[in-house]
């Protein structure tokens, strides 16, 4: 017996990942997560990954792509205990996403932080949050609410206000879209005239009578407009706009809280180191913008402006908003060590 647990003692320790579950404040809420240990018999560091905008799985599956799984699997097996975990309404975590806000998802998060400070593995003083897009600002806002976070990296992480960052992202899509600049024009217009009339009406009952009307003022303009330049593409000027589907997003709870966005207020209360991390082939966050808004008002912040990279963190080649499904890569390594190298120095 003596000899079987001195063999035992001998053996390489494995990194393991357990399924868990735990509950929100009030327990309206069950969230279902993996928790990934590595091999140490230390209290670990940790880290939570956390999501951008849509129902994702833990696994952070995007366009065929586990990003968050990558990221929790080269961290654990560099010491660094993960906490991966279902958004709201996926998976096996509870509740209904539609409902919930950037806001609302800061709780979330604070309900994985008090649930890793029962864990006897992890080190109390030593959770960081890895937020990437929206998540960026969801782990920005539970920081300034929680003293247990100790750092934070950003990864295309939101920084500018609600309203900008719609406009850049829309912007930068329809650049991207192989459509003529007639086309692009149109775009940008109605994009424009509906975001700006989202935002000045973001908390009244009466948000989709003005869409509409912000609509139909576009198209009246659109005409008179197509009437003197002439149909210069091919489809006769054709050009559509989806507005249902806008208008019902528009007028949903995260879309309203988004559009009024101010991030400045969290940011100034940072207090703990930050690395943030945007490519600057990104269309959904510009990687100017944000990472000038984090130097500006972040005191102990980091930022790296990542060549050749798209919102997923791919090398990419004509970077549109189609081509990550195509790539093969999962997730650049020179940031995963970047990730790592920055830990190493502020856990």
């Amino acid at each position: 017996m003596i000899l079987a647990a001195i063999l035992m003692a001998l053996l390489p320790l494995k990194d393991t990942t357990e399924n868990i579950h735990y509950y929100n404040a009030d327990s309206s809420i069950q969230f279902g997560a993996s928790l990934t240990i590595p091999k140490t018999k230390k209290k670990c560091p940790v880290v939570i990954i956390v999501s951008g905008t849509g129902k994702q799985d833990r696994d952070g599956t995007m366009a065929g792509h586990k990003m968050f799984l990558t990221i929790a699997t080269y961290l654990s097996s560099n010491g660094y205990a993960v906490l991966r975990v279902d958004d709201r309404g996926t998976g096996e975590t509870t509740g209904i996403y539609e409902e919930a806000t950037t806001a609302d998802f800061a709780k979330d998060v604070l309900a994985g932080i008090s649930y890793l400070k029962t864990r006897k593995e992890i080190n109390p003083k030593e959770i960081g949050l890895i937020g990437h897009s929206e998540g960026g600002a969801v782990a920005y806002i539970a920081a300034a609410q929680s003293k247990d976070v100790a750092f934070i990296l950003s990864l295309a992480g939101l920084a500018t206000p609600g309203l900008t960052a719609l406009k850049l992202q829309n912007k930068a899509i329809v650049s991207s879209a192989g459509i003529s600049q007639q086309s692009q024009d149109r775009h940008n217009l109605v994009n424009t005239m509906l975001f700006d009339t989202a935002y000045a009406y973001a908390d009244s009952p009466d948000l989709e009578q003005h869409l509409r009307a912000a609509y139909a003022a576009w198209k009246v303009l659109d005409d008179e407009k197509m009437k003197v330049e002439g149909y210069q593409e091919k489809g006769k000027g054709h050009f559509f706009f989806p507005l249902e589907s806008y208008i019902r997003q528009a007028t949903g709870p995260w879309y309203r809280y988004h559009i009024r966005f101010d991030p400045v207020p969290w940011l100034q209360q940072l207090t703990i180191p930050v690395l943030a991390i945007n490519g600057d082939k990104d269309l959904m966050v510009d990687y100017k913008e944000n990472l000038d808004t984090y130097k500006h008002y972040v005191k102990h912040i980091q930022v790296i402006v990542a060549p050749g990279l798209n919102h997923l963190f791919q090398h990419c080649i004509t970077c549109t908003m189609q081509e990550p499904a195509t790539l093969k890569e999962d997730f650049a390594p020179e940031v995963l060590q970047q990730m790592k190298e920055w830990l190493d120095k502020h856990k």
